[in-house]
């Protein structure tokens, strides 16, 4: 059972399955499935552009065997072509990396935590970004004041 494979659960784990592996029909797939697995989420992206640069196909025909839109064939070629295989691994959702507050930001949310401290976290990003014209989420307002 694909499931129940030490190879499904580690892609799994990684966060690297193919979010439409029963769209993929492209002929090695479909001949090999021990090798070629149409859940391993880079190897149908690396795949699907050796079909376009070394087969020949069109970016569409390619896209569409392999799962995806033309839209994202784009993407990937490009991510490709920056990064190599690493640019075959999805991106991390958000912000890299924490973010530093300088010391004048952290006096402003402090005097005004001082002057009212019913505001909330919201109500503080906003009077930030209109005073300073720094823009943070609220939470990172809260946990500069401590969470309160």
């Amino acid at each position: 059972m694909v499931g129940e494979s030490a190879r499904y659960r580690a892609l799994e784990a990684a966060g690297l399955l193919h979010p439409a592996a029963e769209a993929v029909v492209a002929e090695p797939f479909g001949a090999h499935p021990p090798f070629f697995a149409s859940f391993d989420k880079v190897q149908v992206k690396y795949e699907m552009l050796r079909a376009h640069v070394v087969d020949g196909r069109s970016a569409s025909a390619a896209a569409r065997a392999h799962g995806y839109s033309r839209a994202a064939f784009y993407l990937v070629a490009g991510a490709f072509e920056r990064s190599g295989m690493v640019g075959l691994l999805d991106e991390r959702p958000g912000r890299r990396g924490p973010v530093r507050l300088s010391a004048e930001v952290l006096a402003f949310l402090e005097a005004r935590r001082r002057e009212a401290p019913q505001v909330s976290g919201a109500q503080l990003a906003a009077e930030l970004e209109a005073a300073l014209g720094v823009k943070v989420h609220r939470r990172t307002v809260e946990k500069a004041l401590g969470g309160r």
